[in-house]
């Protein structure tokens, strides 16, 4: 059920007044805590917001001015975002970005100022001083309680107050992504935010008895709003750790004993793969929950989640224009479903068709969202904001359906749906199927570009400890789960699976990162068969030379070509392989090998006729002999 919009109630719609009320009730709880560092109480978190505050102000910073934020993750970083959205318009980046990148994110919001650690030599600095940017420096002192810094050339604050925000000011800016185009700016006011926040807190049940382990980036809203605000919304604490790290995840799990933690799939995934050490270096914790978001969570995962922490595992939908959480699972024991997200949750939800007319129960479409969470509009981006807003609806560009008890099943990205000849296929039902396999870790597939399909598949696979899986493998496997035309092209084996700032799969991405995987090295056929399939391969391809184990799909090929191969291999070897054979023997050397076997399958038949025959003895033969003759004679129609 979503709560009504908090823009009408001004005393508790700002991050001020959400603070303010953890302080008042509970000042000396802890509200920072971050591993070598002392905890931050609430008290002293109101009183470093509020000083930062007072300085921005007497730096010429008011409550329209977009500043900057570039630190490393922490409790610093927490805190500052904290600080300066509550006062002003938060914009924070990515510390690891080039500075083109950073370049390109503060002039296209603006910014008038950034604020970066003392001593801070990467690019940013010297992008600012090139845009005549106001410079805020901090200093960190290792030995003050988690989040407190000092401020560096602080102007007079004689009479300086912190002026606090307005629900409506707008407190944090972020860009989109921009996987298919610009990025977009998503302008979240302190209503937007604090709505979340709340409505997180109150589906999670956060109490101050919980604690938060954050490993999420505090430049996306899954860190900012689903980890941090949600837990002061809930008067929690959180610890902000530097980042994630699979392998020392564990250490901070024993040592700050947290009730709950939220990361992405993939952040999941890595965990599992070091589960081992969990009861190793915390025999006694246990979670009061796991939350996954801002990526679909396989089912395999998901489980082997709940198997290895003994505890729920809560998968949401979020987005960045709806100030995170939209839908998620019930939080109980047993209560979570694999492959739906959940219900609505801080937004209500509906499924439009393409003229943006809602759909009934279980009749699949694009997601939309409305409510307290959900942005107003993309800043000055007028052509974006008629395609995704819709009679008060935002269009998510996500598909999927619900079902009659309201549970939101997601299907896929309307921008990452591969168009496979006609063919529209999700990536992400194909990597669930790759995650059933035992000896698949990870699985990301995607599209590529083909000169008659328009797009073809190709899949990306991170092996399990101790797996010797191959692709051909793989391809019958996944032939045994989904529709032939589902199943990859081409499966390439890697180490780790290229991933975006946010710890996300950018799906769009993988061709060109994965360019030199997906091309084979050329490995000449070697025998007669292995000569005269590639020659047949080239001249239905009107191509050069193929090797060995180039994919037939990959290089060009299509089902209609496929059709002309296989008849011509049965011509030329006297055999009756199906089509579908190539789909699951793409490359010279697999199809001559099916060839090998459907051979050796045909000598071994008539061997075993001719053995029959030979048992039989004089009058047997006669026998048959005189029954074929009499069937021979027979008018048609009369039965024998």
């Amino acid at each position: 059920m979503p709560i009504e919009s908090e823009r009408d109630a001004p005393n508790t719609a700002t991050i001020v007044s959400l603070l303010r009320e953890q302080a008042l009730v509970r000042p000396e709880a802890p509200a920072i805590l971050a591993p070598g560092r002392q905890p931050l109480s609430y008290a002293g978190l109101q009183a470093q917001v509020q000083r930062l505050g007072r300085h921005l102000r007497a730096s010429g910073v008011a409550r329209s001015s977009r500043v900057a934020v570039v630190l490393p993750n922490g409790p610093e970083m927490a805190v500052a975002f904290l600080g300066v959205a509550a006062c002003a318009t938060c914009a924070p980046l990515n510390p690891a970005s080039q500075a083109a990148e950073i370049r390109f994110h503060l002039q296209d919001i603006r910014a008038e100022a950034l604020l970066l650690r003392r001593g801070e030599a990467g690019p940013a600095r010297g992008v600012a001083r090139e845009l005549g940017l106001t410079s805020i420096d901090i200093d960190i002192d290792d030995g003050a309680p988690a989040g407190v810094f000092g401020l560096i050339d602080a102007p007079p604050q004689q009479g300086a107050t912190d002026a606090p925000g307005a629900a409506d000011d707008v407190a944090l800016v972020l860009h989109t992504s921009g996987t298919t185009a610009r990025p977009k700016i998503v302008p979240l006011s302190q209503a937007n935010l604090v709505a979340s926040a709340r409505n997180i807190a109150a589906h999670l049940a956060l109490a101050p008895a919980d604690r938060c382990l954050n490993v999420m980036p505090l430049f996306h809203i899954h860190g900012l709003v689903g980890a941090l605000l949600a837990s002061m919304a809930g008067g929690a604490s959180i610890v902000c750790a530097p980042g994630f790290d699979d392998l020392g995840f564990f250490d901070w799990v024993a040592g700050f004993d947290p009730s709950w933690t939220t990361a992405v799939p993939t952040m999941h995934q890595a965990l599992l793969a070091q589960g081992a050490a969990y009861r190793q270096k915390a025999p006694l914790h246990q979670f009061r929950f796991v939350r996954s978001s801002s990526a679909a969570l396989p089912a395999p995962t998901l489980r082997g989640l709940e198997s290895l922490l003994r505890a729920p595992v809560v998968e949401a939908y979020g987005m960045t224009e709806a100030a995170h959480q939209m839908a998620s699972n019930p939080l109980g024991a047993g209560l979570q479903n694999a492959g739906s997200v959940g219900v609505a949750a801080g937004a209500q939800i509906a499924i439009l068709d393409p003229a943006g007319e809602p759909l009934g129960h279980g009749r699949p479409g694009e997601i939309a969202v409305r409510g307290p969470g959900v942005m107003l509009a993309y800043e000055n981006n007028a052509a974006a904001n008629a395609q995704a807003f819709h009679n008060g609806w935002l269009r998510t560009g996500d598909l999927g359906h619900v079902d009659a008890s309201g549970r939101l099943f997601i299907s896929g990205r309307l921008k990452e749906i591969v168009n496979r000849g006609g063919e529209k296929i999700s990536p992400r039902e194909v990597d669930d199927a790759l995650l059933d396999h035992p000896g698949v870790a990870q699985a990301a597939t995607f599209g590529v570009p083909h000169p008659s399909l328009g797009e073809d598949l190709a899949a990306a696979v991170v092996r399990r400890a101790g797996s010797a899986v191959d692709e051909s493998a793989l391809r019958a496997f996944l032939f045994s789960r989904l529709s032939d035309f589902k199943v990859p092209s081409q499966i390439v084996f890697v180490h780790a699976i290229p991933l975006g700032a946010t710890g996300k799969v950018q799906r769009h991405a993988l061709h060109q990162a994965l360019g030199a995987s997906l091309a084979r090295a050329f490995v000449a056929p070697a025998t007669e068969r292995e000569r005269a399939v590639a020659l047949i391969f080239r001249e239905v391809l009107e191509c050069g030379p193929l090797g060995l184990h180039d994919n037939f799909f990959a290089s060009g090929g299509d089902s209609l070509r496929g059709a002309r191969v296989i008849a011509r291999v049965n011509q030329q070897f006297g055999l009756n392989l199906p089509v579908i054979g190539l789909f699951r023997h793409p490359s010279v050397a697999e199809l001559v090998a099916e060839i090998e076997s459907a051979r050796a399958a045909g000598a071994a038949h008539d061997a075993g006729l001719v053995a029959e025959v030979e048992a039989l003895s004089d009058a047997e033969v006669e026998r048959l002999l005189a029954e074929a003759d009499a069937a021979a004679a027979r008018p048609p129609g009369v039965p024998s």
